[in-house]
Protein backbone atom coordinates (compact mmCIF):
# COMPACT_ATOMS: atom_id res chain seq x y z
CA UNK A 1 0.00 0.00 0.00
CA UNK A 2 1.41 3.42 -0.83
CA UNK A 3 2.00 5.44 2.33
CA UNK A 4 0.22 8.60 1.16
CA UNK A 5 -3.03 6.65 0.97
CA UNK A 6 -3.30 6.08 4.69
CA UNK A 7 -2.16 9.57 5.57
CA UNK A 8 -4.63 11.20 3.21
CA UNK A 9 -7.49 9.11 4.50
CA UNK A 10 -6.73 9.80 8.15
CA UNK A 11 -6.22 13.52 7.56
CA UNK A 12 -9.40 13.93 5.56
CA UNK A 13 -11.59 11.80 7.82
CA UNK A 14 -10.47 13.52 11.02
CA UNK A 15 -11.34 17.00 9.72
CA UNK A 16 -14.26 18.61 11.62
CA UNK A 17 -17.42 19.34 9.66
CA UNK A 18 -18.34 23.07 9.78
CA UNK A 19 -21.66 23.91 11.39
CA UNK A 20 -24.50 24.21 8.91
CA UNK A 21 -26.74 27.29 8.87
CA UNK A 22 -29.98 27.11 10.88
CA UNK A 23 -32.52 24.71 9.47
CA UNK A 24 -30.00 22.36 7.76
CA UNK A 25 -30.34 19.46 10.16
CA UNK A 26 -27.32 19.69 12.51
CA UNK A 27 -25.59 22.14 14.76
CA UNK A 28 -22.00 22.71 15.90
CA UNK A 29 -18.90 20.78 14.81
CA UNK A 30 -19.20 17.12 13.87
CA UNK A 31 -16.59 14.53 12.97
CA UNK A 32 -17.05 11.41 10.88
CA UNK A 33 -18.03 8.44 13.10
CA UNK A 34 -15.33 5.93 14.05
CA UNK A 35 -17.03 3.15 12.07
CA UNK A 36 -16.69 5.19 8.89
CA UNK A 37 -13.09 5.96 9.82
CA UNK A 38 -12.28 2.25 10.10
CA UNK A 39 -14.19 1.51 6.89
CA UNK A 40 -12.26 4.09 4.94
CA UNK A 41 -8.94 2.95 6.42
CA UNK A 42 -9.66 -0.69 5.59
CA UNK A 43 -10.64 0.10 2.01
CA UNK A 44 -7.55 2.25 1.65
CA UNK A 45 -5.41 -0.94 1.51
CA UNK A 46 -7.39 -2.30 -1.41
CA UNK A 47 -8.24 0.78 -3.44
CA UNK A 48 -6.13 3.34 -5.25
CA UNK A 49 -6.01 6.90 -3.89
CA UNK A 50 -8.61 8.24 -6.33
CA UNK A 51 -11.63 6.22 -5.07
CA UNK A 52 -10.62 6.86 -1.44
CA UNK A 53 -10.77 10.59 -1.92
CA UNK A 54 -14.16 10.20 -3.61
CA UNK A 55 -15.41 8.22 -0.63
CA UNK A 56 -14.21 10.83 1.84
CA UNK A 57 -15.78 13.62 -0.17
CA UNK A 58 -19.05 11.71 -0.31
CA UNK A 59 -19.06 11.50 3.49
CA UNK A 60 -18.69 15.26 3.90
CA UNK A 61 -21.93 17.32 3.85
CA UNK A 62 -22.30 19.98 1.17
CA UNK A 63 -21.31 23.52 2.04
CA UNK A 64 -24.03 26.05 2.90
CA UNK A 65 -25.79 27.54 -0.12
CA UNK A 66 -26.33 31.24 -0.46
CA UNK A 67 -29.81 32.11 0.88
CA UNK A 68 -32.47 32.90 -1.71
CA UNK A 69 -30.37 32.68 -4.86
CA UNK A 70 -32.22 33.88 -7.99
CA UNK A 71 -32.81 31.30 -10.70
CA UNK A 72 -32.10 32.07 -14.35
CA UNK A 73 -35.14 32.89 -16.49
CA UNK A 74 -37.51 32.64 -13.52
CA UNK A 75 -40.62 34.82 -13.41
CA UNK A 76 -41.02 34.82 -9.61
CA UNK A 77 -38.54 35.39 -6.82
CA UNK A 78 -39.61 34.42 -3.28
CA UNK A 79 -37.51 34.76 -0.14
CA UNK A 80 -38.49 34.57 3.53
CA UNK A 81 -34.98 34.05 4.94
CA UNK A 82 -34.93 35.88 8.32
CA UNK A 83 -31.24 36.78 8.00
CA UNK A 84 -31.53 38.41 4.57
CA UNK A 85 -30.38 42.04 4.78
CA UNK A 86 -30.26 43.14 1.15
CA UNK A 87 -32.07 42.33 -2.06
CA UNK A 88 -30.05 39.59 -3.81
CA UNK A 89 -28.19 40.52 -6.98
CA UNK A 90 -28.69 38.69 -10.24
CA UNK A 91 -32.46 38.85 -10.59
CA UNK A 92 -33.27 37.89 -14.20
CA UNK A 93 -35.01 40.32 -16.55
CA UNK A 94 -37.85 37.80 -16.83
CA UNK A 95 -38.92 38.49 -13.21
CA UNK A 96 -42.57 39.52 -12.95
CA UNK A 97 -43.06 39.18 -9.19
CA UNK A 98 -40.79 39.64 -6.17
CA UNK A 99 -41.78 38.53 -2.69
CA UNK A 100 -39.22 39.30 0.03
CA UNK A 101 -41.10 39.09 3.33
CA UNK A 102 -40.32 38.40 7.01
CA UNK A 103 -36.63 39.23 6.53
CA UNK A 104 -34.12 41.70 8.01
CA UNK A 105 -34.26 43.89 4.90
CA UNK A 106 -33.82 47.46 6.14
CA UNK A 107 -32.86 49.47 3.05
CA UNK A 108 -33.14 49.43 -0.73
CA UNK A 109 -30.82 51.26 -3.14
CA UNK A 110 -32.42 53.47 -5.82
CA UNK A 111 -31.20 51.01 -8.48
CA UNK A 112 -32.69 47.91 -6.82
CA UNK A 113 -35.29 47.34 -9.56
CA UNK A 114 -33.16 48.26 -12.57
CA UNK A 115 -32.61 44.57 -13.49
CA UNK A 116 -36.38 43.83 -13.53
CA UNK A 117 -38.10 46.33 -15.88
CA UNK A 118 -41.06 43.97 -16.42
CA UNK A 119 -41.89 43.69 -12.70
CA UNK A 120 -45.64 43.62 -11.95
CA UNK A 121 -45.80 42.66 -8.25
CA UNK A 122 -43.54 43.73 -5.37
CA UNK A 123 -44.27 42.26 -1.93
CA UNK A 124 -42.06 43.62 0.85
CA UNK A 125 -44.19 43.06 3.95
CA UNK A 126 -42.85 42.39 7.45
CA UNK A 127 -39.35 43.74 6.92
CA UNK A 128 -37.48 46.65 8.56
CA UNK A 129 -37.78 49.32 5.89
CA UNK A 130 -37.78 52.80 7.42
CA UNK A 131 -37.59 54.71 4.13
CA UNK A 132 -37.77 54.28 0.37
CA UNK A 133 -35.67 55.99 -2.30
CA UNK A 134 -37.67 58.42 -4.42
CA UNK A 135 -36.48 56.71 -7.60
CA UNK A 136 -37.06 53.12 -6.45
CA UNK A 137 -40.13 52.40 -8.62
CA UNK A 138 -39.12 54.31 -11.75
CA UNK A 139 -37.44 51.33 -13.47
CA UNK A 140 -40.67 49.30 -13.07
CA UNK A 141 -43.48 51.22 -14.84
CA UNK A 142 -45.54 48.02 -15.26
CA UNK A 143 -45.93 47.57 -11.48
CA UNK A 144 -49.51 46.70 -10.50
CA UNK A 145 -49.19 45.50 -6.88
CA UNK A 146 -47.07 47.02 -4.09
CA UNK A 147 -47.34 45.62 -0.56
CA UNK A 148 -45.34 47.33 2.20
CA UNK A 149 -47.31 46.01 5.17
CA UNK A 150 -45.66 45.99 8.59
CA UNK A 151 -42.51 48.02 8.05
CA UNK A 152 -41.17 51.13 9.79
CA UNK A 153 -42.15 53.78 7.25
CA UNK A 154 -42.98 57.17 8.77
CA UNK A 155 -42.99 59.06 5.46
CA UNK A 156 -42.49 58.60 1.73
CA UNK A 157 -40.98 60.95 -0.86
CA UNK A 158 -43.61 63.06 -2.60
CA UNK A 159 -42.86 61.56 -6.03
CA UNK A 160 -42.58 57.92 -4.91
CA UNK A 161 -45.39 56.84 -7.27
CA UNK A 162 -44.85 59.36 -10.06
CA UNK A 163 -44.03 56.60 -12.58
CA UNK A 164 -46.56 54.03 -11.29
CA UNK A 165 -49.58 54.89 -13.45
CA UNK A 166 -50.49 51.19 -13.74
CA UNK A 167 -50.54 50.54 -10.00
CA UNK A 168 -53.80 48.89 -8.89
CA UNK A 169 -53.14 47.68 -5.33
CA UNK A 170 -51.19 49.72 -2.78
CA UNK A 171 -50.86 48.44 0.80
CA UNK A 172 -49.17 50.64 3.41
CA UNK A 173 -50.87 49.33 6.55
CA UNK A 174 -49.04 48.72 9.84
CA UNK A 175 -46.40 51.37 9.34
CA UNK A 176 -45.78 54.67 11.13
CA UNK A 177 -47.25 57.17 8.68
CA UNK A 178 -48.32 60.35 10.48
CA UNK A 179 -49.54 62.39 7.51
CA UNK A 180 -50.72 61.90 3.95
CA UNK A 181 -49.04 63.68 1.07
CA UNK A 182 -51.60 64.44 -1.67
CA UNK A 183 -48.74 64.18 -4.18
CA UNK A 184 -48.56 60.44 -3.56
CA UNK A 185 -51.85 59.94 -5.40
CA UNK A 186 -51.44 62.38 -8.28
CA UNK A 187 -50.36 59.71 -10.78
CA UNK A 188 -52.47 56.70 -9.75
CA UNK A 189 -55.59 56.84 -11.97
CA UNK A 190 -55.92 53.04 -12.06
CA UNK A 191 -55.60 52.37 -8.34
CA UNK A 192 -58.38 50.05 -7.13
CA UNK A 193 -57.29 49.19 -3.59
CA UNK A 194 -55.63 51.49 -1.05
CA UNK A 195 -54.90 50.23 2.46
CA UNK A 196 -53.63 52.79 4.97
CA UNK A 197 -54.87 50.99 8.07
CA UNK A 198 -52.99 50.81 11.38
CA UNK A 199 -50.86 53.91 10.96
CA UNK A 200 -50.84 57.18 12.93
CA UNK A 201 -52.85 59.41 10.58
CA UNK A 202 -54.58 62.23 12.44
CA UNK A 203 -56.27 63.99 9.51
CA UNK A 204 -57.10 63.66 5.83
CA UNK A 205 -56.13 66.61 3.63
CA UNK A 206 -59.16 67.88 1.64
CA UNK A 207 -59.13 66.46 -1.86
CA UNK A 208 -56.13 64.20 -1.20
CA UNK A 209 -57.89 61.24 -2.87
CA UNK A 210 -59.42 63.22 -5.73
CA UNK A 211 -57.14 61.73 -8.45
CA UNK A 212 -58.16 58.18 -7.44
CA UNK A 213 -61.19 58.05 -9.70
CA UNK A 214 -61.00 54.24 -10.07
CA UNK A 215 -60.62 53.43 -6.37
CA UNK A 216 -62.98 50.70 -5.11
CA UNK A 217 -61.67 50.07 -1.57
CA UNK A 218 -60.19 52.50 0.98
CA UNK A 219 -59.03 51.25 4.39
CA UNK A 220 -58.32 53.92 7.01
CA UNK A 221 -58.99 51.73 10.04
CA UNK A 222 -56.96 51.89 13.26
CA UNK A 223 -55.60 55.41 12.80
CA UNK A 224 -55.98 58.56 14.92
CA UNK A 225 -58.67 60.35 12.89
CA UNK A 226 -60.77 62.59 15.13
CA UNK A 227 -62.75 64.19 12.30
CA UNK A 228 -63.66 63.60 8.69
CA UNK A 229 -63.45 67.03 7.15
CA UNK A 230 -65.51 68.28 4.20
CA UNK A 231 -63.93 67.10 0.99
CA UNK A 232 -62.04 64.24 2.62
CA UNK A 233 -63.66 61.76 0.20
CA UNK A 234 -63.88 64.09 -2.79
CA UNK A 235 -63.35 62.35 -6.12
CA UNK A 236 -64.16 58.85 -4.88
CA UNK A 237 -67.24 58.32 -7.03
CA UNK A 238 -66.38 54.66 -7.68
CA UNK A 239 -65.65 53.78 -4.04
CA UNK A 240 -67.54 50.69 -2.83
CA UNK A 241 -65.84 49.89 0.48
CA UNK A 242 -64.78 52.35 3.19
CA UNK A 243 -63.30 51.21 6.50
CA UNK A 244 -63.01 53.80 9.31
CA UNK A 245 -63.06 51.31 12.18
CA UNK A 246 -61.12 52.05 15.34
CA UNK A 247 -60.48 55.77 14.97
CA UNK A 248 -61.48 58.67 17.24
CA UNK A 249 -64.44 60.05 15.31
CA UNK A 250 -66.94 61.91 17.51
CA UNK A 251 -69.17 63.20 14.73
CA UNK A 252 -69.40 63.31 10.94
CA UNK A 253 -70.19 66.22 8.58
CA UNK A 254 -73.70 66.06 7.07
CA UNK A 255 -72.35 65.52 3.53
CA UNK A 256 -69.49 63.21 4.53
CA UNK A 257 -70.49 60.40 2.15
CA UNK A 258 -72.05 62.43 -0.65
CA UNK A 259 -68.88 62.14 -2.83
CA UNK A 260 -69.09 58.33 -2.63
CA UNK A 261 -72.62 57.35 -3.74
CA UNK A 262 -71.49 53.88 -4.86
CA UNK A 263 -70.61 52.76 -1.32
CA UNK A 264 -71.78 49.22 -0.55
CA UNK A 265 -69.83 48.50 2.65
CA UNK A 266 -69.28 51.12 5.37
CA UNK A 267 -67.48 50.32 8.62
CA UNK A 268 -67.71 52.90 11.43
CA UNK A 269 -67.44 50.63 14.47
CA UNK A 270 -65.28 51.37 17.51
CA UNK A 271 -65.25 55.15 17.29
CA UNK A 272 -66.74 57.69 19.68
CA UNK A 273 -69.76 58.68 17.57
CA UNK A 274 -72.47 60.21 19.72
CA UNK A 275 -74.82 61.49 17.05
CA UNK A 276 -75.30 61.11 13.31
CA UNK A 277 -76.45 64.10 11.21
CA UNK A 278 -79.96 63.71 9.78
CA UNK A 279 -80.03 62.04 6.37
CA UNK A 280 -76.26 61.47 6.37
CA UNK A 281 -76.75 58.13 4.60
CA UNK A 282 -79.37 59.42 2.14
CA UNK A 283 -76.99 59.40 -0.90
CA UNK A 284 -76.05 55.75 -0.29
CA UNK A 285 -78.69 53.90 -2.29
CA UNK A 286 -76.42 50.87 -2.80
CA UNK A 287 -75.35 50.37 0.82
CA UNK A 288 -75.55 46.73 1.88
CA UNK A 289 -73.41 46.61 5.06
CA UNK A 290 -73.35 49.28 7.78
CA UNK A 291 -71.39 48.68 10.99
CA UNK A 292 -72.06 51.15 13.81
CA UNK A 293 -71.11 48.85 16.69
CA UNK A 294 -69.39 50.05 19.84
CA UNK A 295 -69.97 53.77 19.56
CA UNK A 296 -72.05 56.05 21.83
CA UNK A 297 -75.10 56.41 19.63
CA UNK A 298 -78.59 56.81 21.09
CA UNK A 299 -80.50 57.57 17.88
CA UNK A 300 -80.21 55.88 14.50
CA UNK A 301 -79.96 57.10 10.93
CA UNK A 302 -80.32 54.66 8.02
CA UNK A 303 -80.12 54.90 4.24
CA UNK A 304 -83.37 54.63 2.29
CA UNK A 305 -84.44 51.05 1.48
CA UNK A 306 -83.22 50.03 -1.93
CA UNK A 307 -83.62 47.10 -4.29
CA UNK A 308 -81.78 43.94 -3.53
CA UNK A 309 -80.95 42.25 -0.22
CA UNK A 310 -81.81 43.81 3.13
CA UNK A 311 -79.22 46.04 4.77
CA UNK A 312 -76.88 44.15 7.12
CA UNK A 313 -76.67 46.31 10.22
CA UNK A 314 -74.55 45.99 13.37
CA UNK A 315 -75.77 48.19 16.25
CA UNK A 316 -74.16 46.35 19.16
CA UNK A 317 -72.53 48.18 22.05
CA UNK A 318 -74.44 51.49 21.80
CA UNK A 319 -76.74 53.04 24.45
CA UNK A 320 -79.84 53.07 22.23
CA UNK A 321 -82.89 55.09 23.16
CA UNK A 322 -85.71 52.74 22.17
CA UNK A 323 -88.48 55.29 21.66
CA UNK A 324 -91.01 55.60 18.89
CA UNK A 325 -88.56 57.01 16.33
CA UNK A 326 -86.17 54.06 16.53
CA UNK A 327 -89.01 51.53 16.39
CA UNK A 328 -90.58 53.20 13.35
CA UNK A 329 -87.23 53.34 11.55
CA UNK A 330 -86.51 49.66 12.15
CA UNK A 331 -89.96 48.69 10.89
CA UNK A 332 -89.64 50.73 7.70
CA UNK A 333 -86.06 49.77 6.84
CA UNK A 334 -86.36 46.15 8.04
CA UNK A 335 -82.58 45.68 8.30
CA UNK A 336 -80.87 42.40 9.07
CA UNK A 337 -79.32 42.92 12.52
CA UNK A 338 -76.06 40.99 12.56
CA UNK A 339 -75.59 41.13 16.35
CA UNK A 340 -79.19 41.22 17.51
CA UNK A 341 -78.57 39.42 20.81
CA UNK A 342 -75.99 42.02 21.90
CA UNK A 343 -78.00 45.05 20.80
CA UNK A 344 -80.08 46.27 23.75
CA UNK A 345 -81.94 49.35 24.81
CA UNK A 346 -80.44 51.71 27.38
CA UNK A 347 -83.53 53.89 27.69
CA UNK A 348 -86.35 54.60 28.44
CA UNK A 349 -86.35 52.87 31.78
CA UNK A 350 -89.12 50.44 30.97
CA UNK A 351 -87.23 49.28 27.85
CA UNK A 352 -83.77 49.04 29.40
CA UNK A 353 -82.15 45.70 28.67
CA UNK A 354 -84.61 44.68 25.95
CA UNK A 355 -83.25 43.56 22.60
CA UNK A 356 -83.61 46.23 19.94
CA UNK A 357 -84.50 43.60 17.34
CA UNK A 358 -87.68 42.77 19.25
CA UNK A 359 -88.94 46.33 18.91
CA UNK A 360 -89.21 46.23 15.14
CA UNK A 361 -92.00 43.69 15.34
CA UNK A 362 -93.82 45.35 18.21
CA UNK A 363 -97.20 46.98 17.82
CA UNK A 364 -98.06 50.66 17.65
CA UNK A 365 -96.17 53.29 19.53
CA UNK A 366 -97.73 56.21 21.36
CA UNK A 367 -95.44 59.19 21.79
CA UNK A 368 -95.78 60.88 25.17
CA UNK A 369 -93.90 63.97 24.06
CA UNK A 370 -90.34 62.86 24.55
CA UNK A 371 -90.22 60.09 21.99
CA UNK A 372 -90.84 57.36 24.54
CA UNK A 373 -93.61 54.88 24.73
CA UNK A 374 -95.53 54.93 28.00
CA UNK A 375 -94.98 51.91 30.21
CA UNK A 376 -97.27 49.03 29.61
CA UNK A 377 -99.78 47.83 32.14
Amino acid sequence: MPAPCGLAAKAAISQPVPAAPPGHGHRGVRTVPKELHRMAAKRCTAMPPGPILLLVLALLPPGPAAPCSPQPNATRFVCTEPTLRSLPAGLPRTTLAISVEFTALSALPPSALLPVPRLQELHLSSNRLASLPAALLRPAPALRVLDLTNNLLSDLPADTFSSSQRLQHLVLRENRLRALRPAWFQHLPRLLWLDLGSNALAELPPGAFRPLRSLRSLDLSRNLLAALGPGALAGLGALERLDLEGNRLLTLPPAAFAPAPALRLLFLQENGLQELPPRIFLPLHHLRVLDLARNRLRALELPPPGPGPALELDLAGNPWHCGCALRALLRSAAPLLSAAADTRCASPAHRRGQEVAALSGAGGCEDNGDGQQPPGP
